[in-house]
């Protein structure tokens, strides 16, 4: 029988080992998955690890990529650091986008320094508003907020897929499921940098998202809201007897959690689609859930974590384009680097012990 028994004190040289050793033993077991299958091991890995950061544009473009994990993950770490399950971060950044996408559609002539902070307001607003139904279903009738969440995340969906077919298609679109283009003002620029001017798709949501993070870490670990949040996650009974209300935590986790994402959603349509259409995120609510785990919850971890995960996904298409690699096996590989990374995790927090059922034990000091 296997046991856990959580550590009381991590080493910093386990923290540090930890990760090494779980990109070692992916990449072993990726090199043998690829020679299995007929790839050169060393020009596979190549592909999925330095190709995709051969360039200083490639890795601008890296940045892009881990954007709205790094927003959405930050978000979610006040949620999970409370012991509250936001799952539907996907739903409610699809709902940041739309609320954003009103905004940009229905007053195409506001002038850019008017434009941007009322999308992004409405961005998070759609996001918050999204993740207030599970918080007050969960406060109000303890219901389960992971089921609720999760749902609402397949309606807000079809809420899109329904927008763009319908009242928003734009008229020249020839019949895609599109929506209109966004004016000038409501597109988030490019970062231009003295001596390089643009790399790649670099764009300012991106110092947005590194801002986030480090505004995220200073309210956890610096503010009286943090310490709620933290005392509330770690004992909740200490944390009433403190004067602190659970549903006002839920509900406030849940509403950041629900605003980050929202804003992820208008950053990604905003910056890198300039239109509504069905799909606006590639599961990104979803990935977020595990950089915001790889990260252990703390927000300036995000963004290595964010990086990580968003080399995984380009490294796969790179493989896919460069050696004609099934896009199942490249999933393959990815899930398996980000199991080794979760798996690490709970050898790092966790004594991992074997025990003998006592039967078992009983029978072999009797033979």
């Amino acid at each position: 029988m296997i046991t856990l028994s959580q550590r009381k004190t991590i080493p910093l040289r386990l923290t540090l080992l930890t990760p090494v050793v779980a990109i070692a033993l992916t990449l072993v077991i990726g090199a043998v998955i690829f020679a299995t299958l007929g790839y050169h091991p060393g020009e596979a890995l190549y592909q999925f690890f330095v190709a995709p950061i051969s360039r200083p544009d490639q890795v601008a473009d890296l940045f892009v990529k881990a954007c709205p994990l790094i927003i959405i993950a930050s978000g979610l770490v006040f949620a999970y650091r409370a012991n509250v399950w936001n799952i539907g971060a996907e739903g409610q950044m699809i709902l940041g986008a739309m609320f954003g996408g009103w905004v940009a559609l229905t007053f195409p002539d506001l002038s850019g320094w008017v434009m941007m902070p009322a999308m992004i307001a409405m961005g998070m607003l759609g996001g918050f508003l999204w993740a207030m139904i599970p918080a007050i279903l969960k406060t109000r009738f303890n219901t389960n907020e992971i089921l609720v969440s999760l749902m609402l995340t397949y309606v807000a969906a079809l809420l899109i897929d329904w927008t763009v077919r319908g009242p928003w298609r734009d008229p020249m679109s020839f019949g895609f499921p599109l929506s209109p283009m966004y004016a000038d003002a409501a597109l988030i620029t490019r970062v231009y940098l003295p001596g390089f001017g643009h790399l790649g798709g670099l764009h300012w949501g991106v110092i947005g998202a590194l801002v986030i993070a480090v505004a995220a870490w200073f309210v956890l670990a610096r503010t009286l809201t943090g310490f709620q949040v933290k005392v509330m996650g770690d004992a909740p009974r200490a944390g009433r007897f403190a004067g602190f209300n659970p549903s006002l935590v839920t509900i406030m986790v849940l509403g950041i959690s629900g605003a980050a994402a929202g804003l992820a959603g208008m950053v990604e349509v905003s910056a890198n689609m300039g239109q509504l259409q069905p799909e606006i995120s590639f599961g990104y609510g979803f990935t977020a859930i595990i950089v915001a785990f790889l990260a252990r919850l703390n927000p300036l971890a995000v963004i290595g974590a964010g990086l990580i995960v968003a080399l995984a996904e380009l490294g796969g298409d790179s493989a896919q384009i460069a050696l004609g690699m099934p896009k199942v096996v490249t999933g393959v590989f990815k899930g398996i680097l980000l199991f080794m990374l979760l798996a690490g995790e709970t050898f790092n927090r966790f004594h991992v012990r074997l025990k003998m059922p006592v039967t078992a034990v009983r029978e072999v000091s009797d033979a």
